[in-house]
């Protein structure tokens, strides 16, 4: 069973989904050769992939390109079908930074013959996050720093207000297609400057008012 906590109270809640949005920055979307989406570019990690700050991300053995996304990561409180962008804001629980850990060979390989990035993005390790803080301690989600450093040099540094699909239609629309429950996590994409990590770099994560998430990279066991 997957579970996040809360920062302050010790709750520790049950993670059910791990919905993704690809593509949510312009300047990522440019870096990746892709046109910026219409629509919200949606992907899903199982709960398996999650892990907490101060552990390690594997890097499995079938990769050898793994990159680092920063990511705003919000979760569920209220859950619902069909909900409006103006009652989004109370559905959600909290927020934490995240990292969208992708093989990106792998996933360069699927797009190429049209198939799906399961594996490249929802491998175990691959959905590190922080503990939350309240949406309510968070007084406007699309104004916030996000950063990235690997060994103390930065990869990422963006504001929130960058996203193309705020939060309240990001809701809108996942939950359009899926019922959302509480516990779910939403990655609300990352901005570009995503990069290559190899084992033994450490990478330490940070979203403005919300947290920070450190995590090293590991090899797997032999």
């Amino acid at each position: 069973m997957a579970t996040v906590t809360f920062t302050g109270s010790g709750a520790t809640p049950r993670v059910g989904k791990i919905m993704c949005l690809g593509q949510n920055y312009p300047a990522h979307a440019r870096e990746m050769k892709s046109e910026v989406p219409v629509t919200p570019v949606v992907f899903l990690k199982p709960p398996t992939a999650l892990l907490s700050t101060g552990s390690t991300v594997i890097l499995p053995p079938f990769s050898r390109e793994l990159h680092h996304e920063v990511e705003l990561v919000v979760m569920i409180g209220r859950g619902g079908k069909d909900i409006s962008r103006s009652d989004a804001a109370a559905h959600i629980a909290g927020y934490a930074v995240g990292l969208d850990m992708t093989l990106r060979d792998v996933q360069a390989a699927a797009k190429a013959k049209g198939l799906p990035w399961s594996v490249a993005k929802g491998f175990d390790t691959s959905a590190p996050v922080s503990p939350f803080v309240p949406a309510g301690d968070i007084e406007d989600p699309h104004n916030l720093m996000l950063s990235l450093q690997v060994n103390g040099s930065l990869r990422q540094r963006a504001n929130t207000s960058a996203m193309t699909f705020r939060i309240d239609r990001i809701i809108e629309y996942l939950s359009s297609v899926f019922t959302l429950e509480e516990g779910d996590l939403i990655f609300t994409g990352t901005p570009d400057g995503v990069g290559r990590v190899v084992p033994g770099d450490r990478l330490h994560a940070e979203a403005e008012s919300v947290g920070t998430l450190d995590v090293v990279i590991g090899s797997p066991a032999v």
